[in-house]
């Protein structure tokens, strides 16, 4: 646990951390006891007091200079390893070379230590996912475990499992559609109820929020879906491929943000902050061109149930309701019923993310001191806390106020973005990234095959650097310093990473197999040219600036 890790911004703490590293190892911890049961009402002269307990006036200068900068320097160093090890509180526990998180109890800490099969697959699976690129890789796996089963012996057996149909029935009665579909109109409504709570935080609390802010990556976004789906179009003429337009205009997150955090400190926050937004942006427009233009022959019945079901979520909304039953009850409904309504059924998962409640900020010192107070009264029974626990109407208390400490759509989306990253996107990659990889096949689609890689590959960048600039030079807009424009270019590319959404808008365009064979291996092709020319990019102007400023 760490020694000195001072109340932030209080430099009274500050002193006080460096006033007890002053003196001798003996006397650290009385001394640091002294100054911790006054920390409630710590003064400057309780540190003098200490101090001249210590003896530190009567040291000759020199001595208690040498002493006193020593002390802030150890205090500098457990600052900073508090950081960089992630501790938020003092004490901090670490075991078997791991920082622990768990709960401050005998049989928490025992688990921990033993390193039992429950503890290690857990802290395994926490680590994996505080692993930034993880999302982007395990959807790379994804990928290619789907195109090397369908370009094998298995590839009939694989294509006819996702052709496999599942049914929900009841009596008579039966709703049915093959495997595949189950996972492009039902699972991923999960992926779009996460993209819709991201986009509703960004726009409330996140960096949409401020037009200043909002205005660059907004105007990039615009510019970088704009100019793919114009240069689509020119290249295809009108027919039935001219549907597709939809498909070089999306970026896929995961993708992007994993390959600039693998490049590191050659790339400012700021640059992934801009990136992130941009992305949120772009994910909008692509669900503004799946309910415009690739949705089926509409039913105005089933559409009217659906406007119903959206009022109804917005009197839960205005009604102060934030239990999750009644929204995923009416989100049920909600989704069949825009299924059934000939819009696509994953457009549900947006609109209820849009109803989702939040909340003002919690009080903590209030919670907190409800929490100490409940606990107390029941540490006050005994007997009866050993062997049953708390009373029910004190954990009914303390669940209510742990629900407090997170508004429900914060709650929503940590708890299913992982189940969104993890599994929805993965499963979707097996479903849909296996193509057969021939050259017959590809006969007669090299125009579908440039226009989308044209659009991905050289359309993205153009289109964001230049929605970016007429921001900038028209005075909505303010590019940070942190980052250049050649960086810029360099997010710019890694943009024309398509894959999740363009495989999805795709899937809408191209009705025969074989277009949509062709137009997979376009995206995955342009992604593959957009990372490596992002990365590239990225990669020689932060060693250039790295080089810059070693040469001053």
């Amino acid at each position: 646990m760490f020694r000195h890790r001072p109340v932030p911004g209080s430099e009274l703490a500050q002193r006080a951390a460096e006033l007890a590293e002053t003196c001798d190892p003996q006397q650290f911890w009385p001394v640091h006891m002294t100054l911790m049961t006054r920390s409630q009402s710590l003064t400057d002269e309780d540190l003098q007091a200490v101090s001249q307990q210590l003896g530190l006036d009567a040291l000759p200068a020199g001595e208690r200079q040498r002493r006193c900068d020593a002390a802030a320097a150890r205090v500098t160093a457990d600052l900073a390893s508090a950081r960089a090890s992630g501790v938020l509180v003092t004490p901090t526990f670490f075991i078997n070379g791991r920082r622990y998180d768990g709960a401050w109890d005998e049989s928490s800490f025992a688990d921990a230590m033993l390193g039992s099969l429950g503890h290690r697959v857990r802290s395994a699976a926490l680590d994996f996912a505080a692993w930034a690129p993880s999302t982007g890789v395990l959807l790379l796996l994804a990928t290619l475990l789907a195109l090397a089963l369908t370009n094998s012996a298995a590839g009939d057996a694989f294509e006819a499992f996702w052709q496999q149909p599942l049914a929900l029935a009841f009596g008579d009665s039966a709703f049915r559609m093959p495997l595949r579909l189950w996972v492009n109109d039902a699972l991923l409504t999960i992926f779009f109820l996460v993209v819709g709570l991201e986009i509703k935080r960004e726009f409330t609390v996140g960096h949409l929020a401020g037009r200043r802010s909002a205005a660059l990556p907004i105007a990039a976004a615009i510019g970088g879906m704009a100019v793919p789906a114009l240069l689509y179009a020119w290249l295809i003429p009108a027919g039935p491929l001219a549907a597709g337009w939809g498909v070089p205009m999306a970026t896929d997150t995961a993708f992007a943000v994993a390959l600039i955090v693998m490049l590191g400190a050659r790339v400012p926050v700021e640059l992934r902050i801009f990136l992130t937004a941009a992305a949120i942006v772009d994910d909008i427009g692509a669900i503004v061109v799946v309910a415009a233009f690739y949705s089926g022959e509409l039913q105005p019945l089933y559409l009217a149930a659906g406007v119903a079901l959206v009022a109804l979520l917005a009197l839960f909304n205005r009604w102060g309701i934030y239990r999750p039953l009644p929204y995923a009850l009416a989100g049920v409904a909600l989704w069949a019923c825009v299924h059934a309504g000939g819009l696509h059924a994953t457009l549900a998962g947006v609109l209820l993310a849009m109803f989702i409640p939040t909340r003002p900020p919690p009080n903590l010192r209030a919670l907190v001191t409800q929490a100490e107070t409940i606990m107390q009264a029941e540490t006050r029974r005994g007997e009866e806390v050993l062997r049953h626990g708390p009373s029910l109407p004190a954990l009914r208390a303390l669940d209510a106020i742990h629900d407090r400490l997170e508004s429900p759509a914060d709650r929503m989306l940590r708890s299913i973005e992982p189940w969104s990253s993890y599994f929805v996107l993965p499963i979707f990659a097996l479903a849909n990234a296996g193509v057969v990889l021939s050259m017959q096949m590809l006969a007669g689609h090299q125009p579908l095959m440039l226009a989308i890689m044209a659009g991905l590959v050289l359309g993205k960048p153009i289109g964001l650097l230049l929605g970016a600039l007429l921001a900038v030079r028209s005075g909505l807009a303010v590019k940070p310093a942190e980052y250049s424009w050649a960086q810029l270019a360099g997010a710019g590319a890694l943009a024309g990473i398509g894959f999740t959404m363009s495989l999805f808008i795709a899937g809408q365009a191209y009705a025969a197999p074989d277009d949509f064979a062709a137009g997979k291996i376009a995206v995955f092709a342009a992604s593959v040219l957009s990372a490596i020319a992002g990365v590239v990019i990225l990669w020689w102007v932060g060693e250039k600036q790295a080089g810059s400023r070693a040469a001053r």
